[in-house]
């Protein structure tokens, strides 16, 4: 694994709260320092001169709040919300008595219900925040004082103290080591908590305080350490410790880190350089940064919209309260004379206004915000819960690590993925060998089965875990060949593992990369076994003799380099150094006797590419002594240079590595995740493109696509952008558009005119105009590149092509694409390609790539790693995914999501994340219509009562209202609705396009919400009040009164929105029937109550209205009133849906009518489709197995630099046959095409009668799927194309045998719709599946 590459080189300041003795402040508060610190002076045991520069303590506060400031502070925080600062403004509003109409108590409960509810949460967390300091900050240390070690808290362990630490005990801050119990000063530390890898490292305390391992020496040790000021740099430190008048360099290999634990080791003892927030594990714990989904700042928006014409109405309203206050209202002056405060109408109109800002603001009621987030809550446990996201090897269930990002899980369009360990299993075998040109490990070209080699008889501390089945190797190192035996020599010597031996003969190496680990393992059955080592020796059992080399120098590894080495001594006093690394840099520092050899092995290493398998060169170089002791000189000066070390250090790695001899390579190999080809053409046909980004070279990531399925040998062409220059990388960017222009041309000779105005228009410059972006992506409705001549021809011409090419990128070229001159340039051609992969990438790099595509496109992106080096990446990223792997936590913590398996990736979108997103949309929609058609009446009876700002219901109907009556069914609907089972929306991945799209919330979608509600409230004021004008009682008495018309119209309006909900569920749950018939229920009981003679005798002034719901209720004309406002509100909308559903159905529909088919037929089900799609995923095997010209490398070297820190890059991907459980049949040009094409760039949609291509062996899966909802017209969907067959789509399903795949990128044909053509005659051409849509109707509502 690599720790980030992108951190800045100076200290950044401190982002975490520090808690100071006497300074505290909001949690903790930190205490600001006189000055930023350039560099840092450490004194040994001397604390008083250590306090004048006023270092940070030891003690870590997390935490934000105290029990004094809690309330004060949570309420401050919660009050920079805009929504809870508008409902305070209008809680004060409601204290003015001239002004509000309604009872304080109708804003302050929800109000206060919501910041209670918020508070109790952040309390919550605030606990285990503190809990957690006070189990870290009260943890036990042995710190040297006065010449004697006492324990003291970590809190209290200051900079400068010498401090004791015991085998298995936490690092308790950044910590010089002073000496050890271990030989050379040597000890062992695990740095899980740090970087997440859980291999052991050593360090080394410097040889001059090496032998202070007594507490009276170290207490008499004063030296001084000037070292770098605090910074995030894990893997290095720069510093020099002076101490009787001479210095010593130190580096990162001379610390031990805070967050690491001491392994192996009996005690150590070291000198706190960096306390508290100042180490290295505080300074890398800044704050994520915080993320929004679309729908919340799409609902930021629809907040000032309505509040917006929120003013607009309390305006007409004041307008018209001028007016009748002038005109009418003076004829009433006698007896209803104005207030004292109002004197005039235009005074009386202001204050007006405000009333109606009160009475009106439940357009926006705060239960929104509260409910918005149970929801969320609620899906994210639906996450935790899921068995199939469950891995039972390692234990490990999903987790949403946010209820933030729920909803957008459905509108993802591109995902970037890691490599090692993320869709490979990063755990290494080797796999093959080349020792002197022979090949060792190649399968039998007869397929036979080789039987595995036993290697205990000749060597007893052989791995019985172990595989290899080639005994041709066996029998070379057995006859004592001396190549053979150099090579696994090499192995078992240039490395950095540690061995732990727990019984006799029992060895485990502690490797920091599992590649590392499986080339020592190797050498170890093959007869060369690591058996131990030191800080200046390596002990190893060669062929049975124990032999020890006395280690003279490690020359490390970094990206640069890319190779390390070893000089070692042998005890005949050879001296030899071994390297291993890239071929490419490897094969360069060969002697030129080589040549040969290198030619063969160079062979060798392509061949083992092509398999994907990850290779290293192995050479090495006998050394006179006289070569030694020269270079040893030199290297000890660049060691001890104080400017530029790491570069003179290179230059002396570098002249010493020349001249070499070749050995041989090793392949090893790094096995596919189960499921990851089947995830991602699953994913590819939910129109998710899928970047890979990957540190390995670029023909180890030509192997990855190929594996995983992103590459076939049926594309049309694969681009290799690998230009060194900024012109180059421009024209091969240039070259990749022209030819794809140019095949697009021969494809289609009509639009050959349109074209080549196209390319002129784009190739101009950077293929921009001036202010336009680079918009130009891949796969139908994807958004194109804003060119002013961009014909429609070449706009569908793109479309056409744009699943049939591949873009693999290298860092160096990626490194000038990324420069802000080139960026439009590359995003236009990479997001025109199917298939986008960037190899030999940087961190950074990574987190550039990802913040391009948010830059240039509107589209939600996703990040997934396992490693510290995606930590930025998947920061970057709209969601970030971890996956707990081989390589730590790193990236778990930092991800908003995490799982065991890349495979689970395809339930968390397709299923959890649509499901999100339809609910949180259906939910919306239905949020705004109740509360249009609630509000509203207030609107419309204000032209009727003078607009005095008179209410239409009571007080108390007002306040309950969103809080009981309505509350619990929405949110039913948001947290257990959905559309299609979980295996169905698995079935049909085009069921995730409208998430993409925003279909089923948005601006129109809103339009039409509030639309509905204000048709409701025309209907719910309107027909009440023309009824009740002239009704009278079965005695004569009028029932035109002010409370019959209030129950009336709460009664009227309660049972619509009841109704509404009924029909906008989809999937009912008990607690569905409970909520929604339970609410109409306590509607009932709460307004009899109110009404009631007992309250009224409690509270005779609030309560005045005795009986009047009962005598209201008992009137038959009440009743005929209220069903007659249900039915005008109701029908329209089920005729609407009925229609719909008949003349346009969604997928959604759809599928649901099939699945009930499918139950009426009762019919067996057959072969399941896995068998069908295996078939075809061989054919597909077969074909990527005839790559004979293809020859690619795998470079198993990409990691970070520092001592130990080797070989964690990317893996081969093992092919894999596809299981997906689809339908079949590509259809003409769909609504979805057109509308995601105007909804991008405004052109029309591509002529060619096709859909982006699926993955070619999967090229006879589907139609366009997709799904959703909305308040009036039910789906927003993507619908079901007239040449769509689901016939013939349950017939494949129910029986695939009958079904072959159609031919890869074949255009789609309607077949004709002759019910007499058999199964296999439709099958026989690519476009038989296809039929007319009164035949589905006819298949799904009377088969």
């Amino acid at each position: 694994m690599t720790v980030l590459k992108d951190i800045p080189e100076k200290w950044l300041p401190v982002v975490l709260p520090i808690k100071k003795k006497k300074k505290t402040g909001f949690g903790g508060g930190k205490a600001k320092k006189k000055r930023t610190e350039e560099e840092r002076k450490v004194k040994a045991n001397d604390r008083e001169h250590n306090e004048k520069f006023q270092y940070a303590s030891n003690c870590i506060v997390t935490s934000k709040y105290n029990i004094l400031t809690f309330l004060p502070v949570n309420l401050f925080e919660q009050f920079q919300e805009v929504a809870n600062t508008y409902f305070l403004f209008l809680l004060i509003l409601q204290l003015i008595p001239q002004i509000s109409s309604l009872s304080w108590f109708t804003t302050i409960v929800p109000l206060a219900l919501v910041l209670s509810i918020t508070a109790v949460k952040d309390a919550t967390d605030d606990y285990f925040r503190h809990k957690s300091d006070n189990q870290v900050n009260n943890r036990q240390s042995q710190v040297l004082i006065r010449g004697s070690l006492q324990n003291e808290k970590w809190m209290n362990v200051k900079v400068g103290d010498v401090i004791k630490l015991e085998n298995n005990q936490f690092v308790a801050a950044d910590l010089l080591l002073l000496s050890s119990t271990e030989p050379h000063g040597l000890c062992y530390i695990e740095t899980a908590e740090l970087d997440g890898e859980t291999n052991m490292k050593v360090r080394q305390s410097v040889s001059v305080t090496a032998e202070l391992g007594d507490p009276n020496n170290l207490a008499s040790f004063d030296g001084e350490v000037v070292c770098e000021p605090p910074n995030n740099k894990l893997d290095r430190f720069c510093g020099t410790l002076y101490w009787r008048e001479k210095k010593y360099p130190l580096t990162n290999q001379n610390m031990l880190l805070r967050g690491c634990v001491l392994r192996n080791t009996e005690a150590c003892y070291g000198l706190v350089i960096f306390a508290g927030p100042d180490t290295k594990l505080m300074q890398n714990s800044g704050r994520t940064k915080f993320k929004r989904t679309s729908i919340d700042r799409l609902m930021n928006t629809l907040v000032l919209w309505i509040f917006g014409f929120l003013v607009c109405m309390g305006v007409i309203l004041a307008v018209g309260n001028a007016v009748w206050e002038r005109e009418v209202g003076s004829l009433f002056q006698s007896y209803l004379p104005w207030d004292p405060p109002v004197d005039n109408f235009m005074f009386s109109a202001f204050l007006s206004f405000w009333s109606y800002i009160i009475i009106l603001n439940t357009v926006v009621p705060i239960s929104l915000y509260v409910s918005v987030e149970v929801i969320r809550l609620g899906h994210s446990y639906f996450i935790n819960w899921d068995r199939q996201m469950f891995c039972s090897r390692c234990n490990t269930a999903a987790e949403s690590r946010t209820t933030t990002l729920n909803e957008e899980l459905g509108q993802v369009e591109y995902i970037f993925s890691d490599k090692t360990g993320t869709l490979t299993q990063n755990i290494m075998t080797f796999n093959k060998c080349s020792i002197n040109g022979q090949t060792y490990g190649e399968v039998d070209p007869l397929g036979k089965q080789r039987k595995r080699l036993d290697f205990t008889p000749f060597n007893p501390l052989a791995n019985p875990d172990f595989c290899f089945y080639d005994e041709k190797l066996l029998e070379s190192v057995k006859v004592g060949d001396l190549h053979t035996h150099e090579f696994f020599r090499l192995l078992s010597l240039c490395h950095t593992v540690m061995s732990e031996e727990k019984s006799e003969g029992e060895l485990v190496y502690k490797a920091q990369s599992p590649d590392e680990g499986a080339l020592v393992t190797a050498a170890r059955n093959f007869g060369f076994v690591f058996r131990s080592r030191t800080p200046g020796t390596i002990t190893t059992i060669e062929m049975g003799r124990t032999v020890t080399y006395s280690l003279l120098a490690i020359l490390d590894f970094n990206n640069i380099r890319k190779r390390m080495s070893v000089i070692v001594r042998s005890p005949e006093g050879r001296i030899c150094l071994y390297c291993k690394g890239a071929d490419t840099v490897l094969l360069e520092r060969l002697h030129p006797c080589n040549q040969e050899l290198m030619s063969i092995t160079s062979d060798h290493l392509n061949e083992y590419g092509a398999d994907g398998l990850r290779t290293l060169a192995l050479a090495y170089r006998e050394l006179s002594e006289d070569e030694w002791e020269a270079w040893s000189e030199s290297h000890r000066c660049a060691d001890k240079a104080t400017d530029c070390r790491e570069d003179r250090l290179a230059a002396a790695y570098d002249k010493i590595e020349q001249d070499m001899k070749l050995l041989g390579a090793t392949a090893i190999e790094d096995k596919l995740q189960e499921g990851v080809p089947e995830t991602i053409a699953l994913l590819s046909l939910a129109n998710i493109k899928i970047w890979v980004l990957t540190g390995d070279k670029q023909e180890t990531a030509v192997n990855i696509g190929y594996s995983c399925k992103m590459l076939t040998d049926d594309m049309t062409e694969v681009f290799i952008i690998g230009g060194h220059t900024v012109q180059s990388v421009r024209q091969e960017l240039r070259s990749a558009r022209e030819r794809m222009i140019e095949l697009s041309r021969a494809k289609d000779g009509g639009k050959t005119e349109g074209m080549e105005a196209w390319a002129e228009a784009c190739f101009m410059g950077n293929g921009m105009k001036d202010g336009q972006e680079g918009d130009c992506t891949s796969g139908r409705g994807s958004k194109q590149l804003h060119c002013s001549s961009f014909p429609p021809s070449a706009s569908g011409d793109m479309d056409s092509i744009s699943g049939e090419f591949a873009l693999i990128i290298s860092g160096h070229s990626l490194a000038h694409a990324l420069e802000a001159d080139m960026e439009a340039e590359f995003v236009s051609t990479a997001c025109a390609c199917k298939a986008v992969i960037c190899c030999r990438v940087t961190p950074l790099q990574k987190a550039q790539v990802v913040e391009l595509i948010k830059k240039h496109k509107k589209a939600v992106t996703l990040a997934i790693g396992d490693g510290a080096n995606d930590v930025s990446m998947i920061k970057s990223a709209h969601i970030g995914v971890g996956i707990s792997g081989q390589e730590g936590i790193q990236a778990v913590l930092a991800s908003d999501y995490s799982f065991a398996q890349f495979r689970f990736l395809q339930r968390l979108l397709l299923v959890h994340g649509r499901w999100s997103y339809l609910r949180m949309c259906r939910f919306l929609c239905y949020f705004f219509y109740k509360n249009f058609a609630f509000t509203m009446v207030h609107f419309w009876f204000g032209f009727f009562c003078g607009f005095s700002a008179q209410t239409v219901y009571d007080q108390y109907f007002i306040t309950l209202y969103n809080i009981v009556y309505t509350s619990l069914p929405v949110l039913a609907m948001g947290v257990f609705d959905q559309d299609v089972p979980d295996h169905r929306s698995l079935e049909y991945p085009k069921l995730y396009e409208p998430g993409q799209l925003n279909l089923l919330f948005n601006k129109k979608e809103f339009f039409i919400c509030i639309t509905q509600g204000i048709y409701t409230s025309v209907v719910l004021f309107f027909v009440p009040y023309a009824v009740l004008s002239d009704a009278t009682q079965s005695n004569g008495v009028p029932l035109a009164d002010y409370q019959t018309f209030t129950v009336t119209t709460a009664t009227a309006l309660v049972i619509v929105v009841s109704v509404q909900i009924a029909l906008d569920t989809g999937f009912w749950t008990v607690f569905n029937h409970m909520f929604v018939w339970g609410s109409v229920g306590s509607y009932f009981t709460i307004m009899f109550a109110l009404h009631s003679q007992t309250l009224f005798r409690i509270f005779p002034n609030q309560f005045r209205f005795i009986g009047s719901a009962q005598n209201t209720l008992l009137q038959p004309v009440v009743w005929l009133t209220i069903a007659l406002a249900t039915a005008i509100c109701v029908v329209p909308v089920l005729a609407f849906r009925f229609l719909k559903l008949d003349l346009k159905p969604q997928l959604s529909d759809t599928v649901r009518h099939t699945q009930l088919a499918r139950q009426k037929r009762r019919k067996p089900a057959g072969r399941s489709m896995a068998g069908t799609w295996r078939g075809t995923g061989s054919v597909s095997e077969g074909r990527l197995g005839a790559r004979g010209g293809s020859r690619r490398s795998g470079y198993a070297f990409s990691h970070q630099e520092g001592f130990g820190e080797l070989i964690t890059s990317g893996k081969n991907m093992r092919l894999s046959s596809l299981a997906l459980a689809n339908f079949a049949s590509k259809h003409s040009s769909s609504w979805i095409e057109t509308l995601r094409r105007k909804k991008n760039n405004h052109t029309p949609p591509s002529t060619s009668g096709e859909c982006s291509p699926a993955p070619s062996n999967m090229s006879g899966m589907g139609p366009a799927l997709s799904n959703s909802s909305s308040v009036l017209g039910g789906s927003q969907e993507t619908p079901i194309e007239e040449e769509t067959d689901t016939a013939v789509v349950l017939s494949s399903l129910s029986h695939p045998a009958a079904s072959e795949p159609a031919e890869p990128r074949a255009p789609a044909q309607v077949a004709p719709a002759d019910s007499s053509t058999s199964a296999a005659a439709r099958t026989d051409s690519p476009g038989g599946w296809t039929r007319s849509l009164e035949t589905v109707q006819v298949s799904c509502f009377f088969s």
